[in-house]
């Protein structure tokens, strides 16, 4: 018996210190890529790792990411493993929110730019090699661009547009091209539509659009849908939890445009990632639909980003959307044409929330317990950037923990190039009586690469009590974690509905007022709404722990409304209430 058990527990731990992510089903948000150190605040001596603005393109079947000021873009097979490529010909100043298109078997690419620059292609982007379509498009009026460009083929008449806007002076402009002129304008360029946030919420400027700052139109993008132009842009700023998408649609490449009453299209203001503003549309090779988004982190900079991908679509009426309920959540990659919206989403809760956490040392005031408050822009730093430093995350009750989430910091920190001294190790334990330790998984028997929001998925649940990390290597002075996610599923029941919801319109059209009863044992809220009873695509994520009050300041005006909401705890997720209507 005692050499069967020996076996057994041989067997378990190869299983796990060999398992690699190359097995991953599952992806979780922020997306875990290498992003790029930022040279921008080099004089400022401001050190920070950023991505933003992303576009990610199919061509031929394998997926392609662009990303602002990232020195290159990555290469992806599966929409999980992304391999940095460092191309043969960028530009010196770098890319801001570079355009992307796959056409037939060319993909193009173009910069952010108020100068002259050339639109690039190439035909093996796998390799990095890139060369000059045209070498200059014209020069336009100052300031008007083309910054945060995006170009469009359409493949029903085989012409080509370009589409830009990066101002809260300017609206979004487009233009059509001239592809017998290697894609240079084939004519004036033309006003779009400019932000209205005195009749849409959700464009008004700052933290839960409280600011009275004039905001921000930018991140064009066109997809076309059913013989439709849904023309994207972002609003109202990158640097608050409210950075949305928007669209409006029209039946030529050009417009006329009609605002969509269903606005944003792309939102998440509340939980762990906010911000989900300037990315953009592209389809997987099952035919399902995603839109990127660009999550706010702002602790050394007000541009410090991340990434997101929602799955996204259009439902039996046309009306467009992206699914950020329970975003940054694992959810499964894909293997087909799904058939829900939420079909991809795990069901794999929040294990860690509040949990008790105990470091190995801790620097100044920066506490272990800020990795489980789900805030970004709290961190918990080590007293040194040593191998063998560590966190236990106490999950109070044996919990079947299927994956964990680290995100880190750039607290203090003096790198601004991604060279080879910049990647990331460390070990996952677990144990059920904080006493006996196996382990989970060892970064340091993959490749190098830096992991600023490392997701591990484990090749199968494990019933444990506690969670550790244990330090390897990160790059700079200071070993700093926002915070340190674990999912899985809990014991006992999942919370009952919410009781009582009441949604009251304020005079401003563009508010409501919204209250609904506490759940005993919830973790937290997901207050949905949208135009009808049976479109609830948007989503507030709110915590148990916060008021159980919220004003929603992103409606419409002239707009009805349905809403209701549902609870979540470590088990599940509730029914959903009853379906509240405002006028």
């Amino acid at each position: 018996m005692l050499r069967f058990l020996a076996i057994l527990l041989a067997t378990t731990f190869l299983l796990f210190s060999s398992f690699s992510s190359d097995a991953q089903r599952t992806y979780c948000n922020p997306m875990d890529i290498g992003y790029r150190y930022n040279f921008e605040q080099l004089n400022e001596q401001i050190s920070y790792r950023s991505g933003a603005d992303p576009v990610i393109v199919n061509h031929k079947g394998e997926y392609y990411l662009f990303v602002t000021i990232s020195g290159g873009y990555w290469h992806s097979k599966d929409l999980s493993h992304w391999d940095f490529v460092t191309p043969d010909k960028w530009p010196f100043e770098d890319m801001c929110a570079p355009a992307a298109l796959s056409v037939r078997d060319t993909l193009f690419l173009f910069q952010s730019t108020f100068e002259q620059r050339p639109i690039l292609y190439s035909v093996a982007p796998e390799k990095g090699k890139l060369q000059f379509y045209n070498r200059w498009l014209p020069r336009l009026p100052k300031d008007i661009g083309p910054w945060d460009p995006a170009l469009f083929h359409d493949e029903d008449t085989d012409k080509w547009f370009m589409y830009w806007g990066s101002s809260n002076v300017y609206p979004i402009f487009g233009a059509e091209l001239d592809p017998k002129r290697r894609l240079t304008y084939a004519g004036p360029y033309q006003s779009m539509f400019w932000l209205d946030p005195w009749k849409h919420g959700w464009e008004r400027f700052g933290p839960n659009h409280a600011d009275l700052m004039k905001p921000f139109v930018e991140g064009a993008w066109m997809t076309k849908y059913n013989k439709k132009y849904y023309l994207q842009y972002g609003a109202p700023g990158t640097e608050y939890n409210v950075y949305a998408t928007g669209t409006y649609v029209g039946n030529d490449p050009l417009g006329p445009w009609e605002y969509a009453p269903y606005n944003p299209i792309s939102y998440k203001p509340g939980g762990f990632m906010n911000g989900a503003g300037h990315g953009n549309t592209f389809q997987d090779n099952y035919g399902n639909y995603w839109n990127t988004g660009t999550p706010w982190i702002g602790v050394n900079w007000p541009m410090e980003r991340r990434l997101a991908m929602f799955p996204a679509g259009f439902d039996a009426d046309d009306q467009m959307y992206a699914n950020t309920r329970f975003g940054d959540f694992p959810h499964y990659l894909p293997t087909r044409k799904w058939q829900r919206k939420d079909e991809l989403f795990t069901g794999w809760m929040l294990l860690s929330y509040r949990k008790p956490v105990t470091a190995s040392s801790v620097k100044d005031t920066l506490r272990a317990e800020y990795v489980t408050d789900e805030n970004p822009r709290t961190y918990w730093v080590a007293r040194q950037n040593r191998a063998g430093e560590w966190l236990t995350i106490d999950l109070q009750q044996p919990s079947e923990v299927q994956a964990v989430q680290i995100n880190y910091t750039d607290y203090k920190n003096n790198v601004y190039n991604s060279d080879s001294t910049v990647y990331t190790q460390f070990k996952l334990l677990h144990s059920l009586d904080g006493k006996n330790w196996q382990l989970l998984t060892d970064l340091a028997k993959e490749k190098k690469r830096d992991r600023a929001c490392a997701y591990v998925e484990l090749p199968q649940a494990i019933r444990t009590r506690h969670i550790r990390y244990e330090h390897g290597y990160t790059a700079g002075p200071n070993l700093a974690i926002s915070d340190m996610r674990v999912f899985g599923k809990g014991s006992g029941k999942q919370p009952a509905t919410p009781g009582n919801l009441r949604v009251v319109r304020q005079k401003d059209e563009r508010n409501a007022d919204i209250r609904w009863e506490k759940v005993p044992g919830a973790v937290g809220y997901n207050i949905r709404w949208g135009i009808t009873p049976d479109k609830l695509y948007q989503t507030y994520q709110i915590w148990h722990d916060q008021p159980n009050a919220l004003e929603l300041r992103a409606l419409n005006v002239g707009v009805s409304y349905s809403f209701a909401i549902e609870a979540f705890n470590e088990t599940g997720v509730s029914s959903l209430s009853s379906v509240v209507l405002i006028k």
